[in-house]
């Protein structure tokens, strides 16, 4: 009798045991419970210690990056260029140990470094701005020109900003379309990647002050068409509250007090122009036939380190 109590008791709790919570046949089972690896310490913290070794070891196995090659560096432009260019050299060489040339020419505009302009040209066909590049391949092509604008040069057909201000300005930035597509081209001829242009902004113009303006903003658009780049180098020989006033002198850079002989004037200011010169900025008089700045002029190195600074910029992207 004990027994069949026994039997009966065990038999209703399995018929209990299986008339549970319905949902639970269905459910997924849950997941088992992570395994320690060390019954001192929480898993958490084991798989953070771990993830700590691994990225140690791979940034130990990763190799260092490659320095980025010197930059190549080509140099154009008319007479400011000219005044400009060893100056600029020294600082692209000693900044950014660049391979510069240079190649100005004074009294030049944009038409002159385009090809197929023959003999109404100023500059000669070994230096037209494609030929350069394809020899050359630069990785920058900085172009520094005022913006002939008195006849000097016969590739212009005589249009001039006095007589002729509409068709000078849309002769000229028809020009700096040409020679930037003419650049380009050659890089691609050459086998070589397409240069950045870099066109240098100009500082104050005391005799026509909106025409540097709209030279300037001339540059700003074809740059911002052509993917390039523009130096605002004419800033920095500018009164800082007014971009396009004309001054013979300005207060003196830190550069400048730090090296005395950059301060030219009393009352810590340099001189940026002579007082028979209100273009140039070189300290030496000026001579029938064009050459490279021979005076230490604190102008010629502000601009020089302002473009300097913009290839620096970029060959660091």
């Amino acid at each position: 009798m004990r027994k069949q109590l026994v039997a009966g008791a065990l038999a209703g709790m399995l018929l209990l045991g299986a008339c549970g919570d319905p949902g639970e046949e269905d459910a997924a089972p849950r997941p088992p419970a992570a395994a320690r690896t060390d019954a001192s310490e929480p898993p958490s913290q084991t798989n953070r210690q771990q993830a700590e070794r691994d990225r140690r070891t791979e940034k130990g196995s990763r190799k260092p990056a490659r320095p980025k090659p010197a930059p190549r560096v080509l140099y154009l432009g008319d007479s400011l260029a000219m005044e400009n260019q060893d100056v600029l050299g020294t600082l692209l060489r000693d900044q950014l140990a660049a391979r510069y040339t240079s190649a100005p020419y004074s009294g030049t505009t944009l038409c002159d470094y385009l090809e197929g302009t023959g003999e109404d040209s100023l500059v000669p066909d070994k230096a037209k701005a494609a030929r350069l590049v394809r020899e050359l391949r630069p990785d920058f092509v900085v172009l520094q020109f005022w913006g002939n604008a008195w006849g000097y040069t016969p590739c212009m057909g005589g249009v001039t900003y006095d007589k002729q201000r509409d068709t000078y300005f849309a002769r000229y930035a028809a020009d700096a379309r040409r020679l930037t597509r003419q650049i380009e081209e050659a890089a691609r001829d050459a086998g070589a990647p397409r240069p950045k242009v870099v066109w240098v902004s100009q500082g104050p113009d005391v005799m026509t002050p909106d025409r540097v303006r709209r030279v300037n903003e001339l540059y700003r658009r074809q740059a911002a068409a052509s993917g390039d780049l523009v130096s605002d180098a004419g800033r920095v020989v500018s009164p800082a509250s007014a971009r396009y006033r004309w001054v013979r002198e300005l207060p003196c850079t830190a550069y400048e007090r730090s090296h005395p002989a950059y301060c030219t004037e009393p009352g810590g200011r340099t001189a940026l122009h002579r007082g028979d010169d209100h273009l140039h900025f070189c300290l030496a008089p000026t001579t029938p036939k064009s050459r490279p700045c021979p005076v230490r002029s604190p102008g010629i190195r502000r601009i020089g380190q302002a473009v300097t600074d913009t290839v620096a910029r970029a060959a660091r992207r």
